[in-house]
């Protein structure tokens, strides 16, 4: 250094103002799979039996609609499908009693339990629905009470201090009944089906089958089959709501080989070989419901109640509902239903059916 000038130590100064390099941040570990039989048991697989334990506590709702012609035996076979008296007898008018000039919907609700497993069932009846001489737009009172439980959902769904379980009155599925007259399915039916199948989950049934001969009842099943592809009507369980191949494969199986089920309803019992089972006698013999050489009853109450029941569920909230939301909510400009700009009150929704979501 020069003599006379104080020290500047520029190096140090230098050596501050230079930051310190910082460690390369850790590349995040792909997560590693866990042997239990090296760490011991976790309890993962407990849930299933956590699920069924809230399940009996709480029980659930399901929701079925039965529609078609008076005198083939509606009511019957929903009473068969869960053994007990959970429908009116079918209605037969006696002299004093008049027609009904509309359609009525009857709803009755009733709570089964098996095994500590409790269900709400409820069982919409549909009188009146293609009795009259002119049956046109016979279904709208339908499409619009079904259109009414998604809105009362929805009304629930969007409160700000919503119930903790919202009520479930939507339709989980529409047993139709198809007359069996053996030729080709009426226009009242294909029309019900084309409108009503995009806002619920609708399964054709032959009803009174015990009338057909078993190569009738095959041909009139492949020739239902064949009109509801003709016209595009899309019945559960849809092909595009397979979520996986074994879905698919079970699904197509049905589809092409039950659909639609041909049953037979009773909930009387009668005796052969020493067994009591429910039937119905005719001069030639006992039809057995449950004994699927005499019909497929058996068939539909498996598919609606043993493997089905939770899909149909699912479907209906995440598709049909979901569908019918999605339209509110986007008609209303994206306000909860009933409310408008400025808090106008919004006219409700007719029943227009939705189109289906993909």
């Amino acid at each position: 250094m020069s003599k006379g000038f104080p020290e500047t130590r520029t190096d140090t100064a230098m050596s501050e103002l230079v930051p310190e390099p910082r460690p390369k941040p850790a590349v995040p570990m792909k997560p590693v799979g866990i042997n239990p039989n090296l760490l011991g048991y976790i309890g993962i697989d407990t849930i299933i039996e956590q699920m069924r334990k809230k399940t009996m506590k709480t029980g659930f709702d399901f929701n079925i609609m039965v529609v078609g012609q008076s005198g083939l035996g509606k009511s019957t076979l929903v009473n068969t499908l869960f053994k007990s008296q959970v429908s009116r007898k079918a209605s037969s008018w006696n002299r004093e009693e008049k027609i009904p000039k509309t359609v009525e919907i009857k709803a009755i609700g009733h709570v089964i339990e098996e095994g500590g497993v409790k269900m709400k069932l409820t069982v919409i009846d549909t009188p009146g629905f293609g009795d009259q001489i002119n049956n046109e737009n016979c279904w709208e009172p339908i499409e619009k009470y079904i259109n009414e439980q998604y809105e009362k959902f929805l009304k629930e769904e969007v409160n700000i201090a919503r119930k903790k379980r919202i009520p479930d009155t939507r339709v989980h599925c529409c047993l139709y009944f198809i007359s069996p007259t053996g030729h080709s399915l009426r226009p009242l039916d294909l029309e019900f089906m084309k409108h009503l199948s995009k806002v619920v989950n609708i399964i054709p049934v032959i009803a009174k089958a015990d009338t057909m001969t078993l190569e009738e009842k095959s041909e009139f099943k492949q020739r239902v089959r064949k009109e509801l592809e003709v016209n595009g009507i899309e019945f559960y369980p849809q092909k595009e709501f397979d979520e996986d191949l074994e879905d698919k494969t079970e699904n197509d199986k049905i589809r092409q080989e039950s659909m639609p089920f041909a049953v037979v309803g009773s909930d009387k019992e009668y005796q052969v070989n020493g067994k009591r089972v429910l039937g119905r006698k005719t001069p030639w013999g006992i039809i057995e419901v449950e004994n699927l050489n005499h019909c497929e009853f058996a068939l539909l109450r498996d598919f609606v109640i043993r493997t089905h029941l939770q899909d149909l569920k699912e479907v209906t909230h995440n598709i049909h509902y979901e569908t019918y939301r999605a339209k509110r909510l986007n008609d209303n400009g994206g306000l909860p239903p009933g409310e408008g700009l400025l808090g106008t009150v919004l006219p409700p929704v007719p029943a227009t059916p939705c189109p289906t979501a993909e």
